[in-house]
C-alpha cells in the first residue's frame, strides 16, 4: 500500500511546476532544473491520478455489480472492469513504490569513465580497448555523446589506459553499474599452445562535477607543466604543453597532454580532478552511511570484480547478480547491454525496497 498523501504531493507538486515553468517568471538557471523535475513527475503523473481516483472507479463499478436493476450484460461488463482494476491497482502501486525510492543524487549526471589494463600485461591492453569499443557502441546505440578525454596506447595496438566523458540524459544512472574489475578469459592471438589466458581492465566511473558540486580551491591546487612526449608528432614535443594537476588536500594527481594547447590540456585534467575528488568524498559518505551500502548492487569499488567475459563459451557472467548470457558476442556490440543493465537495476530497487519495509 503506498501512502495516498506521497501520491497526491507528486500531483500538487507537478501542478505548481507546471504553472511556474509556463509563467516565463523563472530565474534561467533554475529553468533547466525544474524542467528536468517536471519531465521527471511526468513520467509517473499519469499513474499518480489513476491511483488517487482508484477508490472512486472501484466504488462505482461495485455499485453497478450488485445493483440487480442492471441487465445482466451490463452487470458482466462492470464484473470485468473491475477485475482488469483490481489487476492494474497492483501495478500502479509497484510503479509508485519504485519512482518513490530513495534516488542517486548523481543519477542524472554526465559520466566520466576510465578504463585501465589490469593483470596479464599486452593481453590485457587489447581486453581494455574492447571495452571501449563495446561502450562506443552502447552510447551510439543510445544516441550519447562520447568525448574522447585522454588515451595511452600500448605496443600491441591496445590501450593502457582511456579516458571519456558521455553526454546526454540520466548517463550515471545506467553506467555506474559498470565499476570494477572487468575479467576476460580467452586464447590470445600470441599464444601457440591453445591454452586459455585471463586477463583483467579496471573500470571507474564518476559523476562529472561541476562547480556547483563540489569547491575546489586555487590555492589547493600545483599546478606543473611540461613538454609532452609519447604520440602526436614533433609539434606536440616543442612547447610545454603537457599539464599535471595535484589536488594538495587529497593527493589526487590528474595528468593531461593529449592537446597541443597547455590551456585546452588543463581544461580536462581539471575536469577529471574535479570529478575524482568529487567522488572520493561521495565514496566516504556512502561508507559513513552503511543503510546506503546494503542498497547497492556491489559497493562500486573498482577492485571488485564483476563480470567475466568468457570467449571460448561465449558467454558473459555479471557476478553481482549471478546472471549468465550466452551472447558475449551481443553483448560487446551494444545489442543486449541493456538487457543485464535492467536485471541490475531491477535487482537494485528490489533491495531498496526490502530496506524500505524491514
Amino acid at each position: 500500500m503506498v501512502p495516498i498523501d506521497k501520491v497526491k504531493n507528486i500531483v500538487n507538486k507537478y501542478d505548481a511546476l507546471e504553472k511556474e515553468l509556463s509563467s516565463g517568471n523563472i530565474e534561467p538557471k533554475l529553468f533547466a532544473k525544474k524542467s528536468k523535475e517536471y519531465s521527471n513527475l511526468g513520467s509517473i503523473i499519469d499513474i499518480a491520478k489513476k491511483y488517487i481516483n482508484f477508490d472512486n472507479e472501484k466504488k462505482d463499478l461495485v455499485n453497478m455489480v450488485q445493483d440487480k436493476s442492471n441487465d445482466q450484460e451490463i452487470i458482466d461488463l462492470a464484473q470485468k472492469d473491475l477485475n482488469e482494476l483490481l489487476e492494474k491497482k497492483e501495478k500502479y502501486e509497484n510503479d509508485l513504490k519504485f519512482f518513490l525510492l530513495p534516488k542517486d543524487e548523481d543519477d542524472n549526471k554526465n559520466a566520466i569513465v576510465e578504463i585501465r589494463a589490469g593483470t596479464g600485461g599486452l593481453e590485457a591492453s587489447l581486453f581494455c580497448a574492447d571495452l571501449y569499443r563495446m561502450y562506443e557502441k552502447v552510447c551510439s546505440k543510445k544516441k550519447w555523446k562520447l568525448e574522447l578525454i585522454n588515451i595511452s596506447k600500448s605496443e600491441a595496438g591496445g590501450f593502457k589506459e582511456v579516458i571519456f566523458l558521455v553526454n546526454g540524459n540520466d548517463i550515471y544512472s545506467y553506467l555506474k553499474y559498470e565499476s570494477g574489475v572487468h575479467r576476460v578469459q580467452r586464447i590470445p592471438e600470441t599464444e601457440t599452445q591453445g591454452r586459455v589466458h585471463t586477463s583483467a581492465a579496471t573500470v571507474a566511473v564518476l559523476p562529472e562535477a561541476e562547480d556547483v558540486d563540489i569547491k575546489i580551491k586555487e590555492s589547493d591546487l600545483r599546478i606543473d607543466v611540461f613538454r609532452a612526449g609519447g604520440p602526436g608528432g614533433q609539434s606536440v614535443n616543442t612547447t610545454d604543453s603537457a599539464v599535471r594537476i595535484t589536488h594538495i588536500p587529497s593527493g589526487v594527481v590528474v595528468s593531461q597532454q593529449d592537446e597541443k594547447s597547455q590551456h585546452k590540456n588543463k581544461a580536462k585534467a581539471l575536469k577529471i580532478l574535479r570529478s575524482r575528488v568529487y567522488e572520493a568524498e561521495k565514496r566516504k559518505k556512502d561508507q559513513e552511511r552503511s543503510v546506503n551500502r546494503r542498497n547497492q548492487i556491489g559497493t562500486g569499488d573498482r577492485s571488485e570484480r564483476i563480470r567475466t567475459y568468457n570467449f571460448p563459451q561465449g558467454r558473459v557472467t555479471d557476478h553481482r547478480i549471478n546472471l549468465t548470457l550466452h551472447k558475449l558476442d551481443e553483448f560487446l556490440s551494444g545489442e543486449i547491454h541493456e538487457e543485464m543493465n535492467q536485471e541490475l537495476r531491477l535487482k537494485e530497487q528490489n533491495l531498496k525496497l526490502e530496506n524500505l519495509n524491514s
